[in-house]
């Protein structure tokens, strides 16, 4: 299998990857993408969490424990005293670093129920229930944040897979078809208590909606064929293939969407029309089109009008 380096960088190139894309897309806010985006890279080693001695065990038990502990902590900050606080900030690191720690140890297998779909599936609702009710996120990041662990943990499970294969010596290892598979056969009671556990996770999971709706908008699939390549020079220095050029067209806009905000966050980035002065191309991102129809439609003021006669009596002695 891959070692916790390659795991840990191919899973970084992975989320940063999809990170890209989703800023690019401007679905969610920059302060949030951080977060999701350490969901993915975290994803990408939590499948050795049932390694007892294995770095990712250690890190991602010790990582939980803080967690957890802090989160007792601030949910009871106002309920008890300080001597209080300490001793339950305290307990709830020794019980989740050590006691959980031994307890998952002695139920679990290494290449089990954890190196499957199954629970890519689990980890992924599981981290949409925490960023949405620990974290305080919005229904459409924590869904986010929960595909960017699913793509980490099948890339996890995708790099153990290959290496199972020796192509140098051309002969596929003991260990292959053991990593990437829906759920454990050799171990039925363990399959049935995490798809029990899966099924309890969606119960409580956020909601779907703004999530799907922002994935499924074409706006937000148009805004990025816009930006995938540069339209004149890459970096300003190097010319685009003419192959690859892509000129927008003067009433074509890139809408984008945010899918926190849903409509109420779309934003309007079309190109002002050839030719027309800046002050006519529209205002507060308005498409040049819609501006001009509307002055065209003004009517031309003339001296004679009562609107002049009005500014002119006023400015006479």
């Amino acid at each position: 299998m891959a070692n916790f380096t390659t795991h840990i960088a191919i899973g970084t190139v992975v989320s940063g990857a999809l990170a890209t894309l989703t800023l690019a897309a401007d679905v969610v806010a920059p302060q949030n993408l951080v977060a999701v985006t350490l969901a993915g890279a975290l994803g990408s080693v939590l499948p050795d969490i049932d390694l007892k001695d294995s770095r990712p065990s250690r890190a991602m038990f010790a990582g939980l424990a803080i967690f957890a502990s802090f989160a007792v902590l601030f949910n009871a900050a106002t309920e008890f005293s300080i001597a209080e606080l300490w001793l339950l900030w305290l307990g709830t690191l020794l019980l989740v670093r050590y006691g959980l720690h031994t307890i998952f140890h002695r139920l679990s297998v290494h290449r089990g129920i954890w190196h499957s779909i199954l629970a890519a599936v689990f980890c992924s609702v599981a981290t949409a229930i925490v960023f949405r009710h620990l974290l305080g996120r919005p229904d459409g990041v924590s869904w986010l944040a929960a595909a960017f662990m699913f793509a980490g943990y099948i890339t996890h499970l995708t790099l153990d897979e290959i290496y199972s294969v020796d192509v140098m010596d051309t002969r596929i290892k003991s260990s292959f078809g053991t990593a990437l598979k829906l759920f454990d056969r050799r171990h039925v009671y363990a399959s049935l208590g995490m798809a029990a556990a899966t099924v309890g996770a969606i119960l409580l999971a956020p909601q779907t909606t703004t999530f799907v709706e922002g994935l499924s908008s074409h706006s937000m699939w148009s805004g990025l064929q816009q930006r995938l390549l540069p339209t004149d020079k890459w970096f300003g220095l190097v010319a685009t293939p003419r192959f690859a050029f892509h000129k927008r067209e003067a009433n074509e806009g890139m809408t984008t969407g945010s899918i926190v905000n849903g409509g109420a966050g779309e934003k309007s980035l079309a190109a002002p029309a050839a030719g027309a002065p800046a002050a006519e191309a529209g205002q507060a991102g308005e498409p040049a089109a819609v501006t001009s129809s509307h002055s065209s439609e003004r009517p031309a003021e003339t001296p004679g009008t009562a609107t002049g006669g009005a500014q002119s009596g006023s400015a006479s002695p």
